[in-house]
């Protein structure tokens, strides 16, 4: 097997039983239920928020440790968050435990930054689209068994929504054992990032095939060509591709074969930690990709959206909840299931339309689509049928994957190679604080404290609001673009005349002098 290929796959198993959390479709109903004494109003005010605010705390924090640690430890302090978390929910009951659980719990998904960077600083450049493939597979898989063992579990009786805790615990120990399997990260992207002039460009994993004898003066020519690696600098040698050839005509065995060493690793010093060197290049990123146009307009929505869509899934169990006293139909986990299966879909759709139409039209596309998410979720606040509310769910979530993966590949064009991972957690960053915001305004007790009910049609109104910026925005392009095509013909006739004017003075001139 290819090393980029199996750290891929150790990576993918991690991230498979990270997200292998059963009992989270139904966790309003174990909180509210009989083993805690614990109203779903208290949650609302008191528990749910409490993650929000510790999230939007570490983020930045974790962001840096993450690449200060090289990534290893933070998954692997992720996945004992994960063991702590599940381990109080079980055998702990008061408010108070509750509450630092949600601490906790904010940590645990602030960590996750780890997880989807990790596998940058790891992997070669031109391995980023198959293990970014990859590692969003096994997020997505996570996430779809979850809710589908859940509700088999819940509606065949044989689990109740307590019990469903010890099969995610269980997952979270898996986790955490086989995060001991991946291997260390030697550089990082910015604190530990080896110096410019001493980069490759192509390198693949720390251990890869080590050249022939007969590629020596190839690769001489290659390392006096060497530039800035960005988050991959595990790797000395030049990539060799696999089919290259001697000068014998006979292929590379060890590339065909996959076998490798780390032997390569020696010809390039050690990354040596810089805190100035790291300022530097985040500055350096921040300025190159907010300069851009389509970077903020896509950037500033897929924030915005993130938070709307972040805070709806915290809060509409409890509208669920609500709407549905009575328990008389658990369809929770099916409802989150249906939405990570066809969130997939759209998400693989979208990578098979052409970007160019979406950015051409980018705000009239996100006006509609913002218009549509706020017109779904008003609505929830207003429905009285658990299965309208699920399908709105469903339809909602829906529509927001496959803009996200849309807003993520047309940032991503835009972007230096190094710098993805800085400007989601940008964007993270944002949606959180936002998100913050909102729990602010709607729930506490310096806010409007609101109802789950009252509290959708605040979140679809803050859609709407988001539609509304956006078709303002459009608007204004547009005439902007109609004024610019009007000019263009009167400059284009204004030069011919200019041009003729001059021409005639030529012809002219001659005459006069010789009067």
């Amino acid at each position: 097997m290819q090393p980029w290929l199996r750290v891929s796959l150790l990576l993918c198993v991690f991230g498979f039983f990270r997200e292998l959390r059963v009992s989270e479709p139904f966790v309003t109903e174990f909180l509210s239920g009989e083993w805690r004494d614990i109203e779903p109003e208290q949650l609302n005010r008191d528990v749910y928020p409490i993650g929000t605010y510790s999230q939007v705390a570490l983020l930045v924090f974790m962001f840096l440790l993450t690449d200060v640690l090289r990534y290893k430890s933070i998954i692997v302090f992720s996945a004992c968050l994960g063991i702590v978390i599940w381990s109080l929910l079980l055998w702990t009951e008061s408010l108070a435990a509750l509450q630092v659980v949600q601490v906790l719990y904010g940590a645990y998904m602030a960590s996750e930054v780890a997880y989807y960077t990790y596998i940058y600083a790891k992997i070669s450049r031109e391995k980023y689209q198959q293990v970014t493939g990859n590692t969003r597979a096994a997020i997505l898989l996570g996430r779809f068994l979850s809710g589908v063992i859940s509700q088999v579990l819940v509606s065949t009786g044989a689990m109740n929504v307590r019990d469903l805790n010890y099969i995610t615990l269980g997952t979270q120990a898996v986790s955490l054992l086989w995060s001991f399997l991946l291997p260390p990260v030697k550089t990082s992207v910015y604190f530990y990032a080896r110096d410019e002039d001493t980069k490759p460009t192509d390198g693949m994993v720390a251990c890869d095939p080590v050249p022939t004898p007969q590629q020596k003066e190839q690769e001489q020519k290659a390392q006096d060509q060497l530039e800035l690696h960005g988050d991959n600098g595990l790797d000395a040698s030049p990539k060799v591709s696999p089919d290259r050839t001697t000068p014998n005509n006979e292929p590379n065995e060890s590339v065909e074969n996959g076998t490798a060493t780390a032997k390569t690793i020696d010809a390039l010093p050690k990354a040596r930690f810089s805190a100035s060197r790291a300022v530097r290049l985040l500055w350096k990123h921040l300025i190159s990709a907010y300069r851009q146009l389509p970077v903020v307009q896509w950037s500033l929505w897929w924030a915005l959206a993130m938070a709307g869509f972040i805070q709806v899934q915290v809060y509409v169990q409890l509208l669920w909840h609500e709407i549905d006293q009575q328990q008389g139909t658990l369809f929770n986990g099916g409802a989150e299931a249906l939405l990570t299966l066809l969130g997939a879909m759209s998400a693989l759709a979208a990578g098979y339309i052409a970007n160019r139409i979406f950015e051409q039209w980018a705000l009239w596309i996100l006006t509609v689509c913002s218009g549509l998410q706020g017109g779904l979720i008003f609505y929830s606040g207003f429905a009285t049928n658990i299965w309208v509310a699920y399908v709105l769910y469903i339809l909602f979530g829906t529509l927001y994957l496959f803009m996200v993966t849309m807003a993520s590949a047309i940032v991503a064009k835009y972007l230096e190679e190094d710098s993805f991972g800085l400007i989601f957690g940008i964007n993270m960053f944002v949606a959180v604080g936002v998100q913050a915001l909102l729990t602010l305004a709607t729930i506490s007790e310096c806010g409007l404290m609101l109802d789950p009910r009252d509290q959708f049609k605040v979140y679809g109104g803050y859609f709407l609001v988001l539609s509304i910026i956006y078709l303002i925005a459009a608007i204004a392009a547009s005439a902007a673009r109609v004024w610019q095509l009007r000019r263009e013909p009167q400059a284009a006739s204004t030069n011919v005349r200019v041009e003729g004017s001059v021409a005639t003075a030529e012809r002219c001139e001659p005459a006069t002098v010789s009067g």
